[in-house]
């Protein structure tokens, strides 16, 4: 059985659309109870089983935004850089990320900072890829973070962690509902949308993200979990954020 994905909400004139280009997911795994700690009431970290025992995992997800615009405004689009910091958890029962902030290179981080109250921040993000090279390469350059990654020569017949395929691209890449903490100290969540992703299996040979380091999860010589990326994966994005209650967890809720 193949994975199918999510059925699409429909877009409404408010939602936010983007293709992201060049675009991986650099996973660590983690402990669980580290995790924890830094999850609000309700939440908690989505443990799997690894070779070596109990675990749970971590994503810094790197691309460029080409396009990024408003359906309201489709003639105002804008390319950059960005980094989302992320784990996999539940809410009060439902899978989703939770999101410890993101990373912008563009100005227009202001918006979801001041108006919508989100952990975003300003940063200079390089993000490439020769997807044509044997093998095929990816490498990101952004303040402090870094990470260069070659494609293996061929895809692991099984990843850590996970019962197979359908199980992994459920999990790890297809997660449409997430939660952050707001600028106020409650809870915010949005959720999105987009295809069913076709990844390549690369390996990191360099790989740093102190985000996760100073929240005790990783150290400086942890290695990834895996790397999985795509040279281009489009994405409806389900704006504006709003305040996460308990009951809005309920199915239906990640379809405005």
């Amino acid at each position: 059985m193949t994975f199918a994905g999510t059925p699409r909400p429909r877009p409404r004139w408010y939602h936010a659309a983007t293709d992201l280009d060049d675009f991986a997911i650099v996973s660590y795994r983690v402990d669980p109870a580290a995790l924890a700690r830094h999850l609000p009431r309700g939440f908690a970290p989505m443990e799997m089983t690894f070779a070596d025992g109990p675990g749970a995992l971590v994503s810094a997800v790197a691309f460029t935004d080409r396009d990024f615009h408003f359906r309201f405004l489709p003639q105002v689009g804008i390319d950059c850089g960005q980094i989302n910091y992320r784990a996999y958890v539940t809410a009060f029962g439902r899978p989703g990320v939770w999101f410890f902030g993101t990373a912008l290179d563009h100005p227009v981080v202001a918006i979801p900072q001041h108006l919508w109250g989100m952990p975003w921040r300003r940063d200079r993000i390089r993000v490439e890829a020769g997807w044509d090279a044997v093998p095929a390469r990816w490498r990101l350059t952004a303040g402090d973070a870094r990470c260069e990654a070659t494609e293996l020569p061929e895809p692991p017949s099984l990843l850590d962690g996970f019962a197979g395929e359908q199980d992994w691209l459920e999990q790890l890449t297809h997660p449409t509902l997430g939660w952050y903490r707001r600028r106020d100290g409650l809870v915010g969540t949005y959720s999105i949308w987009h295809p069913v992703m076709r990844p390549r299996h690369l390996t990191a040979t360099e790989a740093r993200f102190p985000v996760f380091e100073r929240l005790g999860l990783i150290t400086e010589d942890s290695r990834p979990h895996s790397v999985l990326a795509q040279p281009s994966l489009r994405f409806d994005i389900h704006t504006p954020p709003r305040r996460f209650r308990p009951q809005m967890s309920t199915p239906g809720f990640s379809t405005p």
